[in-house]
């Protein structure tokens, strides 16, 4: 199969699934408790009459064929509604909040790699040795703790008790002033502004938060790293290497690792789609003004439509990165391109 029509398929694929993403989005919101309206009026308690208005304005009074029309031509304007708590249009809040989430995201993320893939090709060459059982321990114990409690424990320890990270609230010093907007990601904007004082703030607070996304998802890339590595390390192509009289240092990076990595490259979007949608109750706890968060808050104050608009855009971002993978994982392997 073509590069060209592998892509094709994968994107008919991922157009079909934000389509249906879109229609149960359209009927959570009809399935809840209560009527659609009150949800979407501007004010908590709305009276008779601004319901009839938002009702007519919605087309909740239609057909609901004629609503999810509707809904699907807000979404084609980018209308994704108004927030009542705060009184911004949900895109607007979504746009402005989504480079906090995926800032934490990525730098957890990097941290996992960095630690996962290495501990679990020394886990995978030295099989059964001291290091291999370390590195089982390390990710029963990531996996098996919640990620609010590894929140709160290192916030206990490396702030109340050692006192070696600045206060576990917000993005930035309050006392610092932000550097000029132009990615939303401080530490990308407090490099291109030259700016060190906001660079060394931002970079600070964002420790213990990255650190305790990265012990979450720890596990399964080690896993997937050893066993992979594990798989490969048994095949006849190492071991022809091997007879060549290769350098350890070349069997295992070169041949081993190479091919190891595909399905951890697989593992890390499935992961980071995970720490996408999972990162609510670190944000809650660090006071991290992301998505989740402010989705949370939402929910907490019967706040729907940015419900809705957190759950539309978290979806249409996992199927974003799923698509990325499979075609990264096509280009690599040409056997999944046949497969597909």
């Amino acid at each position: 199969m073509g590069i060209a029509t592998f892509f094709l398929r994968r994107l008919l694929a991922a157009m079909t699934a934000i389509a249906a993403l879109v229609v149960a989005t359209f009927l959570i919101m009809r399935v809840l408790p209560g009527d659609p309206a009150v949800f979407f009026a501007s004010s908590p308690v709305p009276t008779a009459e601004e319901t009839a208005y938002v009702r007519h304005k919605f087309g909740l009074d239609r057909s609901l064929p004629s609503q999810l029309m509707i809904y699907v031509e807000d979404i084609g304007r980018a209308d994704l509604g108004t927030s009542f708590t705060t009184g911004r249009p949900v895109l607007t809040e979504l746009r402005e909040r989504l480079p906090a989430s995926l800032e934490l995201a990525i730098v957890a993320l990097l941290i996992a790699i960095m630690v996962s893939i290495p501990l679990g090709v020394m886990a995978a060459i030295w099989k059964g040795s001291p290091l291999d059982h370390f590195a089982r321990i390390v990710s029963s114990i990531g996996v098996s703790m919640p990620t609010f409690v590894t929140g709160l424990l290192l916030i206990y320890v490396f702030f109340l008790w050692l006192g070696v990270t600045p206060e576990p609230v917000d993005r930035i010093d309050m006392f610092i002033a932000s550097p000029p907007r132009v990615t939303g990601f401080l530490l990308i904007d407090s490099i291109w502004t030259g700016d060190l004082t906001a660079l060394q703030s931002a970079a600070g607070r964002l420790i213990l938060p990255s650190v305790t996304m990265a012990i979450f998802v720890l596990s399964p890339l080690t896993r997937m790293t050893r066993s992979a590595m594990l798989g490969v390390l048994s095949s006849d192509f190492v071991r022809t290497a091997r007879a060549m009289g290769l350098s350890n240092t070349t069997v295992y990076v070169r041949y081993a690792l190479r091919n190891a990595l595909l399905p951890v490259l697989t593992m890390m979007g499935i992961v980071f789609s995970t720490m996408l949608g999972s990162n609510v109750l670190v944000e809650r706890v660090f006071g991290w003004p992301g998505i989740g968060s402010f989705a949370l808050n939402a929910l907490l104050a019967s706040d729907y439509a940015p419900v809705q608009g957190f759950v539309l855009l978290m979806g249409v971002l996992l199927v974003a990165i799923n698509l990325a993978i499979d075609i990264a994982y096509g280009f690599a392997d040409p056997r999944a391109r046949r497969g597909a």
